[in-house]
């Protein structure tokens, strides 16, 4: 249980759902892993109490800033270590450490936080990338848990990652206002280097150039970005800014393709629902003040949630993502 003080001050950083969609995973800024029944948390005669977590526990010394998930492991990332744990364990309350990995000491002063998991289950076996406060990416094979690649360019540190499905590439964003794409292949520096703050719809310099998300379409052809400068669609092919997403207060700090629509939110209390010309289809209101993460439960049809996470204890819940139905309590 959280005291009351730690609860007004929680922020949850990160969700992910495990294998088969019934439960939620999120992290918090205290170092804990709260764990919900999305399941029982959606039956007609639900009660208080299955919106609060089936189970929580201390995974990191300090905050934990993502997760990730496979099949079998959820794995977790904070200051300077990403963690593995089983879901068999975490699912009967018994949760341990199956492995460990550090990110190499660069600097030998500090380590780096992990802002950013993405797994690749490209071919046989599963790859890591964790983006960190180091301004480098680092790409793991996860059965062995060796260090493969870390692919270096960044002069700031990197706030998120998304992987085309069909190449060998990665595109990046960084708080030196860079969208890089890398071919792993060719490791050595980025295939390109994207600068929308320099992009006249793009940019506004009252909010800096930093890059705060980044997404890639199912179809690899189409990329959204945002932090500072205004949220954009690029074409990919060309490499150019075809549409910008307008949010006049806001700095979008997450944002993802959903079918016909670009979902994305930020620095104030909404979920956007845009079209893919600019125009928005619709504002939700939801608890979080910033939002850190919005996540889809893709992983069962029945239990099919949009869920709204950031600086607050409460985690949002859209059954029709049109509007918040309502909200599970990190206690």
């Amino acid at each position: 249980m959280l005291s009351v003080r730690e609860q007004l001050h929680t922020t949850v950083f990160s969700q992910c759902y495990s294998p088969g969609g019934r439960h939620l995973a999120v992290c918090t800024n205290f170092g804990h892993i709260a764990i919900f029944s999305v399941s029982a948390a959606l039956l007609s005669d639900t009660t208080e109490s299955q919106h609060r977590p089936l189970f929580m526990f201390k995974a990191h010394d300090g905050p934990v800033y993502t997760l990730a998930s496979t099949d079998k492991l959820l794995i977790s990332a904070g200051t300077g270590e990403i963690q593995a744990w089983n879901w068999a364990d975490i699912l009967s309350k018994t949760p341990k450490v199956i492995w460990t990995v550090s990110i190499p000491d660069s600097y030998k002063l500090y380590s780096p936080e992990i802002n950013s998991l993405v797994l690749d289950s490209k071919g046989t076996d599963y790859k890591l990338y964790a983006g960190c406060g180091d301004n480098n990416i680092y790409i793991w094979d996860v059965e062995a848990g060796v260090l493969q690649t870390t692919l270096k360019g960044h002069t700031d540190y990197i706030h998120d990652i998304a992987l085309r499905a069909a190449s060998h590439e990665c595109v990046t964003a960084s708080e030196d206002g860079t969208v890089r794409i890398w071919d792993t292949r060719t490791p050595q520096h980025a295939v390109h280097a994207l600068e929308p703050y320099k992009i006249e719809s793009c940019n506004r310099p009252e909010y800096g150039k930093w890059i705060g998300c980044v997404a890639v379409d199912a179809g690899d052809d189409w990329m959204v970005c945002g932090g500072g400068p205004r949220l954009s669609l690029w074409y990919l092919r060309s490499l150019t800014s075809t549409t910008t997403f307008d949010t006049p207060k806001a700095c979008q700090q997450c944002a993802m393709f959903y079918e016909d629509t670009i979902i994305s939110a930020g620095s104030e209390a909404y979920v956007n629902h845009w079209y893919v010309n600019g125009d928005l289809k619709g504002r939700v209101p939801c608890k979080p003040t910033s939002v850190f993460n919005v996540s889809i439960n893709t992983e069962s049809d029945n239990n099919k949630v949009l869920t709204v996470a950031g600086s607050s204890s409460m985690i949002d819940v859209c059954t029709n993502f049109g509007y918040r139905a309502f909200s599970l309590t990190v206690c």
